[in-house]
């Protein structure tokens, strides 16, 4: 298995080790796989038997060449199979004949991340071996909330490793920011932002495709890697929890070998249902991928128009991950379906003004397998407060917003398919919205609604989470985003 860059049109070629180290391309590209693995039902039948970090290791090696078996199993029971994930890794939770959730949130951050970075800073470390790289890898990265704290607590103290996170200042919930804010390790460095996720994004990826910063350094002895969804290290790792999903609803009795399922999946970034997207490429019998988005609905005007225009008002939602107008991942998605060239093309146009209309042979390829929709406050307040009083289910406002978006996909199509859910963050992560959805209570803050959450619906309030505002702060530090690249040079000369 070798990779390419989505933009390149020349398609000069890398292997997995390499596009793990690396990140992002050169040309400011994603890495894409050449060609993607086929399993036939008689391995899907075969993953079943198999426990959760079996499974992963198994997709993983499809992909990954550079690494042995035995290593993926190896790093794989380290990830899933310990302490990190009591009680499992991803379960799958029946609400309705039709609606099934996929919880991906047990990990030690709480949120989906995990799935993806806690065997992501593995995969790095021995890329560092296989490459023969000598110089320290520094992780850059951007999070609307989750992926943050996610990969601190994943590339935490690992050698030969360093980590900078960057994050909105207003832009993420008070759990989220106090699990950046208070983590601990050598290796470790925070900074809020005065501006949005995009802002920061956009801030990393310019640092990225800085030469000049790339010499500077390799000089100090460092080079610039990635934990975000735009590292395939990163997704790969989630096209295993789809498989997952499918052998458990397999083994249960939901569906028979071979029967075709939904998938909705709650996104901004684009890289969670492009993993989808991936397993059913890879013969997962997906049936229909529904993007699920929040009041920031760039991506569900995308998939009806075939227009993308992030030139829109940004909209801070209660669903704060999702509050994202470039969605990265995208670009992967285009690859597959138009090509490099006009992939090249679409992503400049991006650049310049801020939108683009792809044809309308793209259009229709990109119909075949999804559907878009998009859940408003209202809506999504609504869905948390359903599905707690008619199903005993409580739910995140990411979580909310797909199970809404399920709904209204069910009731324009008639299509009663089975459907998978992605559950992305646990309650807790927001209990003054989930809080505000059941109850007339009205917490002083984000922490003491975690309590009070807690008391009115009997739910436990996962380990990650207890006692978070008693931790220590180690970072306090916010800038503006013009001064990200002067913050990382700092932290390197301080190392």
């Amino acid at each position: 298995m070798e990779f390419q860059s989505t933009r390149d049109v020349n398609k000069k070629t890398y292997s997995s080790a390499q596009v793990i180290k690396q990140g992002l391309a050169d040309d400011g590209g994603l890495f894409v796989p050449c060609n993607i693995p086929q399993l036939a039902m008689t391995d899907i039948e075969e993953l079943s038997m198999r426990k959760y970090y079996r499974r992963t290791a198994k997709i993983l090696n499809r992909f990954l060449n550079d690494y042995t078996i035995e290593e993926l199993k190896d790093d794989c029971h380290d990830a899933y199979d310990g302490e990190s994930f009591p009680g499992g890794a991803a379960p799958i939770v029946k609400l309705t004949d039709s609606l099934y959730s996929l919880e991906l949130w047990h990990g030690p951050t709480a949120a989906f991340k995990d799935m993806a970075l806690q065997i992501m800073p593995r995969l790095l470390s021995r890329a560092l071996d296989k490459t023969n790289e000598k110089k320290t890898a520094l992780i850059l990265v951007a999070t609307s909330g989750d992926t943050g704290k996610a990969a601190l607590e994943g590339y935490r103290d690992i050698d030969k490793i360093k980590i900078m996170v960057f994050y909105p200042e207003h832009g993420v919930s008070s759990v989220q920011k106090l699990q950046m804010t208070t983590q601990c390790g050598n290796n470790v460095n925070v900074c809020g932002i005065n501006g949005n996720f995009d802002d920061a994004q956009n801030g990393v990826k310019q640092i990225f495709s800085d030469k000049t910063v790339a010499k500077a350094l390799a000089d100090k002895g460092y080079f610039l890697s990635s934990a975000n969804s735009i590292n395939w290290g990163r997704l790969a790792p989630q096209i295993a929890y789809y498989f997952s999903a499918y052998c458990d609803m397999y083994n249960n009795g939901t569906i028979k070998l071979g029967e075709k399922i939904n998938v909705c999946v709650p996104t901004g970034n684009f890289g969670n249902i492009f993993a989808a997207y991936i397993a059913k490429m890879m013969g997962l019998p997906i049936k229909k991928l529904i993007c699920a988005s929040n009041s920031n609905n760039v991506l569900t005007d995308f998939l009806h128009t075939g227009i993308y225009n992030r030139n829109r008002d940004f909209h801070m939602t209660m669903s704060p991950s999702m509050d994202i107008l470039i969605s990265s991942n995208l670009e992967r998605l285009l690859y597959f379906v138009a090509g490099s060239e006009k992939t090249l093309e679409y992503m400049n146009s991006l650049s310049k003004s801020g939108k683009y209309k792809i044809d309308e042979e793209t259009k229709a390829a990109l119909d075949k397998s999804f559907k878009g929709y998009f859940a408003d406050e209202k809506m999504t307040t609504e869905t948390i407060h359903k599905y707690w009083t008619e199903y005993n289910y409580l739910i995140d406002p990411h979580t909310a917003v797909a199970f809404s978006c399920a709904e209204q996909y069910i009731t324009e199509t008639g299509d009663t398919t089975k459907t998978v859910i992605t559950s992305t963050a646990s309650p807790y992560k927001f209990a003054k919205d989930v809080l505000a959805a059941l109850s007339d209570e009205k917490p002083e803050n984000d922490i003491a609604a975690l309590d009070m959450l807690n008391k009115l619906t009997g739910v436990e309030i996962p380990y990650p989470l207890r006692n978070i505002d008693k931790r220590q702060i180690n970072f306090k530090n916010v800038i503006d985003s013009k001064d990200m690249l002067k913050s990382v040079l700092a932290y390197v000369d301080k190392q």
